[in-house]
């Protein structure tokens, strides 16, 4: 039996939240379906913000609704605060995706509040879980720009943990640790991810990478030895954060299940099937960029064959 290593599909939020082609919620949940049969097992599926703020997802209700009907998947949302949660758990998401940034400045501009100020937000977010669904529906808590800012540049890793800390001291179910701007590096992230886990003991970690400079995968494989098995990917790699202009997007999906059965884990996941559901996304959206490996060169005739022992 091999070690489990899971994905969650982010492109239905992150990759898509910035196209300049209104996605149909028809094909939202075609999108989800294919994924999930493809082996996918959480699809991050729309986010309760305000329509004015982005319009792609004015229909987050229809979307979550219809993605609930969907066997095999937990579908997750992402909640800005705590309106967005409140819409979440009335109609029945069973897990929500919070995200502050670790960057005072990216928080401000983000969301217009400090950095305390949305931690106390999630505080209030998980009061609410525990009053209307505790023991239904957990609540990730998501920390942006660990790694870096495009605004304020480095980051504080001490202030990083320390939001950490106090996240798992709430209640978080999970903590996402995300390189939302593209600044990771492989030392880096091992570093951190010790640091933080050594501040939270067995509280499962997320990573969420950005392959904006091209060391998305190498971060995974960083994430693993540090001994991180949960990772965000998008498909075709759609994706990007508004305050890092000309970035690429999130990390590859079909890419990043590809690297962890390579490096010997079980994702479950078919990667062929997820290629052709591409294919499919990339027609809906022909102006957009798209990016991955695997995609343009297949998977090689070694793929899951067992090593020859050396001559």
């Amino acid at each position: 039996m091999r070690a489990k290593a899971h994905v969650r599909e982010v492109g239905l939020r992150d990759g898509i939240q910035m196209v300049a082609a209104m996605l149909p919620a028809e094909r939202k949940l075609e999108w989800c379906r294919r994924a999930a049969a493809a082996g996918v097992g959480e699809i991050e599926v729309t986010s309760f913000v305000p329509p004015k703020v982005v319009p792609q997802f004015a229909d987050a209700a229809e979307v979550a609704t219809g993605a609930l009907t969907v066997p095999g998947i937990t579908a997750s949302a992402l909640v800005p605060n705590l309106k967005g949660a409140e819409r979440g758990i009335d109609l029945g998401i069973r897990k929500l995706n919070y995200v502050l940034s670790a960057s005072e400045e990216h928080n401000l501009a983000n969301v217009r509040r400090t950095t305390d100020e949305s931690i106390a937000d999630f505080g209030r977010i998980i009061a609410l879980r525990d009053a209307r669904a505790k023991g239904e529906v957990r609540v990730a808590g998501g920390i942006a720009t660990v790694f870096g800012c495009t605004i304020a540049g480095s980051v504080s890793e001490k202030r990083v943990v320390a939001i950490a800390e106090r996240l798992a001291e709430l209640g978080a179910d999970e903590l996402v640790v995300a390189d939302t701007v593209g600044y990771a590096s492989p030392f880096q992230v091992k570093r951190i991810v010790r640091a933080i886990q050594g501040a939270v003991g067995d509280l499962p970690i997320a990573l969420h990478f950005h392959d904006t400079r091209g060391l998305g995968m190498a971060n995974v494989a960083a994430g693993v030895e540090a001994g991180v098995t949960r990772f965000d990917a998008s498909l075709g790699g759609l994706g990007g954060c508004p305050f890092a202009p000309g970035a690429t997007g999130n990390i590859d999906t079909e890419d990043c299940v590809y690297l962890l059965e390579e490096l010997g884990f079980d994702t479950g996941i078919d990667i062929e099937a997820l290629v052709a559901l591409r294919r499919t996304v990339e027609y809906w959206l022909p102006d957009e960029r798209f990016s991955g490996a695997i995609a343009r060169a297949g998977l090689p005739k070694t793929f899951r064959q067992p090593a020859l022992e050396a001559a």
